[in-house]
């Protein structure tokens, strides 16, 4: 399947930098739905919003300028044909697809790297989390176990405070948080940051506080609710950014961690054989 790069991800990470005139361009961008004019003239006049607005806007979002924004933005236009389907359905099948797609966007290979050779070196890994986030990072943390890495997942907020006793540099935490708006996963990576661990966040936001004590920030695309979970479930676009560190840090060392894989999967059966011989 041919993935093309989507602009409205780029646009949702970077809302919170937009000043509230540059907020108007992204609102207008992000809810539009059919072909116009967007030309900056008409844009700026529709908006009743300067130019020189747009250029700013389309700056903050990683282009040249406006014009540049505008060439990528006119491609979702494209023609494409459709399935007849129940709204429903494909309303979801939709919706994981726009995910997925966004993904794609979002997702840095030489980041990707970089995070998964930090969680190899260090010498204990952390991963804190609440809700679904803390049950993605749980599913995480088990496929590293099991391949020999030291790591441990931690979604109760006392626990995230009495864990900070034994950070040091040797360590790494990873915070997960979807919205942004979980305190304690960010308070528990203020901290790790006072006992120079190495900080990694997980968010589909980008806040410029966070740069003072977060070294990476793997972003994530997001739907309107999904962190509500209502049709959607919002591990999904967490479980993909995992499952591309996962595959980037089983590329370090392949064979050996291949070989730990298979031996406590080995185990798990024998412990498994052993209880149903027993009953």
């Amino acid at each position: 399947m041919q993935y093309e790069k989507d602009i409205l991800p780029i646009i949702k990470l970077h809302y919170e930098e937009f000043s509230t005139a540059e907020r108007t361009a992204a609102d207008y961008f992000l809810n539009n739905r059919s072909k116009e004019d967007f030309s900056a003239k008409e844009v700026a006049s529709r908006l009743f919003i300067s130019e020189a607005t747009l250029s700013r806007f389309a700056k903050k979002c990683g282009y040249t300028g406006y014009r540049q924004f505008v060439f990528h933005y006119q491609e979702q236009f494209s023609a494409e044909g459709e399935r007849v389907l129940r709204d429903e359905t494909r309303h979801i099948l939709n919706t994981y697809q726009e995910l997925l797609n966004h993904s794609y966007t979002l997702v840095d290979e030489k980041q990707i790297k970089r995070v998964a050779g930090l969680i190899t070196e260090k010498k204990r890994v952390f991963i804190y989390g609440k809700g679904s986030s803390g049950i993605a990072g749980d599913e995480f943390a088990l496929r590293l176990m099991r391949l020999g890495i030291d790591i441990d997942c931690i979604t109760d907020s006392h626990v995230m405070n009495m864990n900070s006793a034994i950070l040091n540099k040797d360590c790494i935490a990873i915070g997960i948080t979807v919205s942004g708006n979980t305190s304690m996963v960010m308070r528990a990576l203020q901290t790790a940051k006072k006992k120079e661990a190495a900080t990694v966040m997980i968010s589909a936001v980008h806040r410029t506080e966070w740069d003072e004590f977060c070294d990476e920030l793997l972003p994530i695309p997001t739907k309107e609710m999904l962190d509500l979970g209502k049709l959607i479930s919002p591990q999904f676009p967490i479980l993909i950014l995992l499952d591309l560190l996962y595959a980037e840090i089983l590329q370090i060392d392949r064979l050996g961690k291949e070989a730990l894989h298979e031996m406590t999967l080995a185990e798990l059966n024998s412990d498994m054989t052993r209880i149903s011989q027993t009953k």
